[in-house]
C-alpha cells in the first residue's frame, strides 16, 4: 500500500473515531441532564399554558448557555394532565418514578395544584406549585415538600382592599367561581376589607360554577342587591361574558368593580376594546416598562417568540429561575436537600428579589395594582404600581395556626 493511502485510511479512521467520541460525548450530556417534571393543561388552557412554557424555555436557555446548574444542564419534561387532577397524579407518579425527575412543578387550577401537593407530601418529593392561587396550598393544606411561587389570593385580594378601603363604598357584591381559588378569593377580600373597614357589608355573592357562567343570571342577582361596589373573581371565558353582559345592562355604571387578576394579558387582549374602563385590578402592564429587570425580561421574550408576554411567561421564568437557584443552593439532587434549599432561598427575577419564606413557603413575589382604560383598541392597565408580596402576608403567628403542626 502506498504511503499516501495509509495516512489517507489513518485520516479517515481517526475521524471517525472523533465522530464517535462527538456522539458519545453529546449522548452523555443529554443523558446527564437535570430533570424537571413540567405538569401543566396544555390542551384545556392552551391560551394560558403555552406562554408560562415559552416563559420557563426562555429562562432554561439562559440557565443552560451560562453552564447549567452544578455542571450539568436544566431540563423540563412536558405533560398534559388535560386539566384533570386524577390525570396530574397519574403523570406525577410517572415522572418520579419512570423519568426519575430530581421535582415536580406547574398546575394553574388550583385542584390541580392542591391534588399535586397532597402527592408530593405522601411520596416526599418536591413540588414547586408555580401558578395554582388557593391559600390552602400553602396554609391549611401545606406541607413540607411543597412551595408556592405566584402571590397567592390572599396576597392580591389584601391589595385589592387596601384600595376599597380609600373608597365610600359600604355594600359590596362579589362573583367568584365556586372552587377553592373562587372561595379563597373572596374570604380573603372580605376579611382584609373588614379589618380595614368594619362598617362594610356584604349584601350578596354569586358563585357560578367554573367555565360554566349563565352571565345574564348572573348580573340580574348583582343589580337587584343594589352594591355599591363589586368584587369579581371570574376569569378566562367566564370573565369576558361577564364583562359583556354587565356592560350591555349597565351594571358597572356608577359603581366601583374590583378585579382579581382581570388586568393580566390573558384575560384583557381577549375583550379587545370591550374591556371595562376603570376596574381597580391585579394584573401586568409588561407595555410600559421603560427600564430595569423587567423590561430585559420583555425585550428578551419578544426577541425569542415575537409576540407579547403574558403573567404566565413571568411566572414561567420565574419557576425555572427558582428551581435553578434552589438546586444550586442544594449542590445536590437530593429531595431533602432541595427542600432546605427552598427554605429562605433568594431568588433575583425581573419583579426584584424574592423569598420562598420558612413558615410557610410561599414566595414574597407581589403584583401590579392599576386601573384598566381602552388603549388603542385594546384593554391596558394605567397607573399602576408594583405592591411587593412580603407586606402582604398574615403573620406567623396567623401562619402557626392555620398551618398543620405537623406540615
Amino acid at each position: 500500500m502506498k504511503e499516501s493511502s495509509k495516512l489517507a485510511m489513518i485520516s479517515t479512521v481517526a475521524s471517525l473515531a472523533v465522530s464517535v467520541l462527538v456522539g458519545i460525548s453529546t449522548t452523555a450530556m443529554a443523558a446527564d441532564a437535570i430533570r424537571i417534571g413540567e405538569i401543566n393543561h396544555y390542551k384545556r388552557m392552551a391560551a394560558f399554558a403555552e406562554p408560562y412554557k415559552n416563559g420557563v424555555e426562555l429562562a432554561l436557555s439562559e440557565i443552560n448557555e451560562a453552564g447549567g446548574v452544578i455542571g450539568q444542564p436544566l431540563e423540563f419534561i412536558y405533560r398534559d394532565d388535560q386539566g384533570k387532577p386524577g390525570e396530574a397524579i397519574k403523570i406525577a407518579e410517572e415522572l418520579v418514578n419512570r423519568e426519575e425527575v430530581a421535582m415536580i412543578t406547574g398546575s394553574i387550577l388550583s385542584n390541580v395544584g392542591l391534588a399535586l401537593s397532597s402527592f408530593a407530601a405522601e411520596k416526599k418529593v418536591i413540588y414547586l406549585a408555580a401558578e395554582p392561587l388557593a391559600d390552602g396550598l400553602v396554609w391549611e393544606k401545606g406541607n413540607d415538600y411543597t412551595f408556592r411561587l405566584r402571590s397567592s389570593t390572599y396576597m392580591q385580594a389584601a391589595m385589592l382592599a387596601e384600595q376599597a378601603a380609600k373608597t365610600d363604598a359600604i355594600k359590596y357584591a362579589t362573583i367568584a367561581p365556586n372552587y377553592a381559588y373562587g372561595k379563597d378569593a373572596v374570604a380573603a377580600f372580605k376579611k382584609a376589607l373588614l379589618a380595614l373597614k368594619p362598617e362594610v357589608e356584604f349584601v350578596t355573592e354569586q358563585w357560578p360554577a367554573v367555565f360554566k357562567i349563565d352571565a345574564g343570571a348572573e348580573v340580574q342577582a348583582l343589580e337587584r342587591a343594589k352594591p355599591d361596589a363589586i368584587y369579581n373573581v371570574t376569569f378566562g371565558g367566564d370573565l369576558a361574558k361577564f364583562v359583556r353582559e354587565g356592560t350591555t345592562r349597565g351594571l358597572f355604571e356608577g359603581r366601583q368593580v374590583y378585579g382579581l387578576l382581570t388586568g393580566e394579558p390573558e384575560y384583557l387582549e381577549p375583550l379587545a376594546d370591550e374591556a371595562p374602563e376603570g376596574w381597580v385590578v391585579t394584573g401586568y402592564p409588561w407595555y410600559d416598562f421603560e427600564d430595569g429587570p423587567n423590561r430585559v425580561f420583555v425585550d428578551a421574550y419578544l426577541a425569542a417568540y415575537d409576540e407579547s408576554p403574558k403573567i404566565g411567561s413571568l411566572v414561567g421564568y420565574m419557576t425555572a429561575q427558582s428551581i435553578a437557584a434552589a438546586i444550586g443552593r442544594a449542590g445536590s439532587l437530593e429531595t431533602e436537600k432541595l427542600r432546605q434549599a427552598f427554605i429562605g432561598l433568594e431568588v433575583d427575577t425581573p419583579v426584584g428579589l424574592i423569598t420562598y419564606r420558612e413558615q410557610d413557603h410561599q414566595s414574597t413575589m407581589g403584583a401590579f395594582v392599576g386601573t384598566t382604560t381602552v388603549r388603542d383598541g385594546g384593554g391596558v392597565m394605567v397607573d399602576w404600581t408594583y405592591r411587593d408580596g412580603a407586606n402582604y402576608l398574615p403573620s406567623d403567628e396567623e401562619v402557626a395556626r392555620m398551618r398543620p403542626a405537623s406540615q
